[in-house]
C-alpha cells in the first residue's frame, strides 16, 4: 500500500495537492505507446473520480529521475476541499493498488502521485469551466478581439459576458480559451458594499 506523505495544500485560487510517497504502480515504463498507458490509468483512476462526485479534468505521466510522477487534476461545481483532495489521493492509490494485484499487461515502476484541484491560470475550455467562474473578471479572444468582461451566464452553448455596463453573448466556437483575471481587493462578501467606513458617515 502507498504511504503517505500529507503534504501543505496550495494557496486558496491556486488549487490544493496532495502528495503520496514513492510506491509501485503497473503502467510507468511498461512496453507500449504512453497515450495507451494514460488510456489505461483513466480507465483504472475516472471511475473513482466520478463516484466521488468530480471531473478528471487532467492525468499525465512524466519522469523522475528513476521515478515517475503521475499528476491527476480534479475539479468539481463546489471546487474542491483539500480535504478531499486527500481522500482522493487515498482512494486513486487503493484502486491502483487493486489494478496491479489483478495482474493484466502492467510492470511495476516507482510513482509519485499528485491529485490537485485546477489553479487559477487554468485556461476555460470546456462549458463546465465557465459555468464554474460565473460572477469573475475573464479575458478571452472572441475572433480578433481580446476581451475582458464580467462571466454573468454560462451554459452548454455559450457564454454572457458584461463589459463596461453591457453585456454581450457569444457561444464557444467563437471563442478562443478564457483566463480569470486575478482582482485584488475586491470586495465579495455579500452587504459589505452598503456598509460605509466612518470616516465617510462623517463627511458632509
Amino acid at each position: 500500500m502507498v504511504r503517505r506523505d500529507h503534504a501543505a495544500g496550495r494557496a486558496p485560487g491556486t488549487g490544493r495537492r496532495v502528495s503520496t510517497r514513492p510506491a509501485r504502480v503497473s503502467g510507468f515504463g511498461a512496453s507500449g505507446d504512453l497515450a495507451a498507458q494514460r488510456a489505461r490509468l483513466r480507465e483504472v483512476i475516472g471511475p473513482v473520480v466520478e463516484a466521488a462526485g468530480y471531473d478528471l479534468e487532467e492525468l499525465s505521466v512524466s519522469r523522475a529521475g528513476r521515478r515517475h510522477v503521475l499528476r491527476i487534476t480534479v475539479d468539481g461545481d463546489q471546487g474542491v476541499s483539500l480535504d478531499a483532495v486527500a481522500d482522493l489521493s487515498r482512494d486513486i492509490s487503493a484502486a491502483l493498488d487493486a489494478a496491479e494485484e489483478t495482474g493484466g499487461d502492467f510492470s511495476e515502476r516507482e510513482y509519485v502521485l499528485e491529485v490537485s484541484s485546477p489553479g487559477v491560470d487554468r485556461p476555460l475550455t470546456q462549458p463546465r469551466h465557465w459555468r464554474r467562474n460565473i460572477g469573475r473578471l475573464i479575458a478571452v479572444t472572441a475572433g480578433e478581439r481580446q476581451l475582458t468582461g464580467r462571466l454573468v451566464e454560462a451554459d452548454e452553448t455559450g457564454i454572457v459576458l458584461e463589459i463596461d455596463g453591457v453585456r454581450h453573448g457569444w457561444r464557444y466556437p467563437d471563442l478562443g480559451p478564457g483566463r480569470v483575471q486575478i482582482e485584488f481587493g475586491r470586495i465579495d462578501e455579500p452587504g459589505e458594499l452598503d456598509e460605509p467606513d466612518d470616516d465617510e458617515e462623517d463627511e458632509e
